[in-house]
């Protein structure tokens, strides 16, 4: 893993700007890094990789999403029953 991953994980504060999700409401934008974190768990974890960088994603969730709504998704992963592909 590069430092520059690590120091941007290190020093963040709150969620960049992504040109993808231009408006006022952040929903979506919660939900697709909330999924990009699991995707990245799973593909780096299938090969053997380290998932250090999938903790961006997490740390952009975490401050986009209400902490209720990940709990909910969170079981549904579990269960399997979440609506996402992942």
């Amino acid at each position: 893993m590069s430092e520059s991953i690590a120091e941007k994980i290190k020093n963040y504060r709150t969620a960049p700007f992504d040109a993808r999700f231009p408006n006022t409401n952040q929903t979506r934008n919660c939900f697709q890094n909330y999924l990009d974190f699991h995707r990245c768990n799973k593909a780096l974890s299938s090969k053997g990789q380290d998932v250090t960088p999938c903790q961006w994603y997490q740390k952009v969730y975490d401050s986009l999403c209400p902490m209720s709504w990940v709990e909910e998704w969170d079981e549904q992963v579990e269960n399997g029953s979440f609506p996402g592909k992942i």
